[in-house]
């Protein structure tokens, strides 16, 4: 899939401006705020989406990279982070962290070792137990794919001041909670 071009990115993110999505203010009252408050909240809004399509795409090449689907992803980098926090990995533990069953996860594993990326182990204190770790290859290839890019993350945090980070800490935390799914049933309000 070819990378959008600037202006691409520009006429798909405008799709996410106030006037755009909401021209007569139903959702959003905009009537009060200056013209520079909105476009810079529209700005805000397009580097948003410019950050979900540049997660996606990542997420996409590594997936194709290495051949693996979502929930193989998630597994293995939980796998990786046990190994860095010198963890015992296991088949629950894994099941947990995906929200899976303990079916679907014996099919993960199975499908992981047969390409090579897991090995099955006993567990060290349990022996009703086994003990998942990530194979070394399968470990280099994350870290040169999916921890490169977490490291350049780690980066440009870094090169916010202090405050810069609370204020960024605070914008996505309340981002998210306003983005978080309506309980089941959950009809909207009629506006009044």
């Amino acid at each position: 899939m070819p990378i959008p071009t600037e202006g691409e990115q520009r006429r798909a993110a405008s799709l996410f401006h106030a006037d755009v999505i909401d021209p007569q203010g139903e959702l959003i009252d905009i009537s009060a705020m200056a013209p520079e408050d909105i476009s810079q909240i529209n700005t805000l809004m397009d580097s948003l989406a410019g950050l979900r399509e540049a997660e996606r795409r990542l997420s996409e090449a590594s997936r194709r990279y290495m051949k693996l689907n979502e929930s193989d992803m998630k597994a293995l980098h939980y796998l990786v982070a046990a190994r860095n926090q010198g963890t015992v990995a296991t088949p629950g533990g894994i099941a947990a962290h995906l929200g899976i069953s303990t079916a679907s996860t014996t099919k993960l594993l199975d499908r992981l070792e047969r390409a090579g990326h897991i090995l099955r182990q006993p567990h060290p204190s349990d022996r009703r137990a086994l003990a998942i770790t990530v194979s070394e290859s399968t470990r280099a290839a994350a870290m040169n794919t999916v921890g490169r890019q977490q490291a350049r993350r780690f980066g440009v945090a870094a090169r916010l001041t202090s405050a810069e980070r609370e204020v960024a800490i605070r914008f996505l935390q309340e981002m998210a909670r306003e983005l978080t799914p309506p309980p089941e049933g959950w009809a909207p309000a009629e506006k009044g």
